[in-house]
């Protein structure tokens, strides 16, 4: 099995096309591919398919084996791996997930802007929220106002006080309540953010069937829509500084996204047949 690893703003992935896989990815397998001392190691796995009508179909999971709707990093990384492999020399093209069709613009070497479609402020994932999204939560003493956004996958973000108060936050304690919140009957992702300049905002996430990352696309995304609401707008270009760097999140009125940010190539390689062997063998 042929892989390449790549990684966007410290968020890596195993990217594998469809034809070297020689079993079906069941959630064991995806989480020993994933796994940092037994396998490869990455925040989960881009699976790359043929796709009548589009360069390519992309199925996105997570380390514990769950499939993701969509991931922007991740996005970003299928994307220009099509491009540098030669699945397309356009650099305007789609390819489908499970979040729908994503319409990306390759711009540089190792940069692109994704069309992510529009966000919507109501969700099956959030099926008791208000019209606005918006709603509280409890974790421990502790009581959370949020805003709900759905940008093809379910994102539930925080405003917080201080850049301090930011730094401070314990997010493997407070995200897994959160993510699986009875509000959110298919988990959630999650993010905090503080507005340390005019549209530039200083972000933290933790993804669903992922933990705390060092970056991610649709976490930024819902963290810059957060931050616009609060503001009492929502069209406007908002910068969002993650842990592993900065995205570019482009919002119109009709919350129409683009996400902008670069992916590059860290290796690739072959697995060994005896890790062929324990991945066959895993259910």
């Amino acid at each position: 099995m042929r892989f390449e690893k790549w990684q966007a703003l410290g968020n890596d992935y195993l990217i594998v096309e469809r034809a070297e896989l020689p079993f079906e990815p069941t959630a064991g397998r995806i989480q020993l591919l994933c796994s940092s001392h037994y396998g490869i190691g990455s925040d989960g796995l881009l699976l790359l398919s043929p796709c009548e009508g589009h360069v390519a179909r992309l199925t996105i999971f997570n380390p514990d084996g769950s499939r993701a709707e969509l991931s922007g990093n991740g996005g970003r990384q299928a994307i220009m791996y099509l491009r540098r492999r030669g699945w397309t020399d356009r650099d305007e093209f789609t390819i489908l997930t499970d979040a729908g069709v994503l319409r990306p613009t390759i711009t540089g070497a190792d940069t692109c802007t994704i069309d992510l479609g529009h966000a919507s402020l109501t969700s099956a994932d959030y099926p008791g929220g208000a019209q606005d999204g918006r709603g509280e939560l409890q974790v421990g003493e502790s009581t959370w106002a949020f805003q709900h956004i759905s940008i093809g996958n379910p994102q539930c973000t925080i405003a917080v006080g201080d850049l301090d108060e930011l730094a401070a936050l314990d997010l493997p304690a407070i995200g897994p309540p959160i993510e699986a919140s009875s509000l959110f009957p298919h988990r959630t992702n999650v993010s905090w953010y503080y507005p340390y300049a005019t549209d530039r905002i200083r972000a933290r996430i933790f993804e669903r069937g992922v933990g705390e990352t060092l970056s991610s696309g649709t976490g930024a995304t819902g963290a810059a829509i957060g931050y616009l609401l609060g503001s009492g707008r929502r069209a406007g270009t908002v910068m969002v500084l993650l842990d592993g760097g900065e995205l570019k999140v482009a919002v119109d009125e009709d919350l129409r996204v683009e996400l902008t940010g670069w992916a590059r190539p860290v290796f690739a390689g072959s697995i060994t047949k005896e890790f062929e062997r324990d991945l066959d063998e895993a259910e």
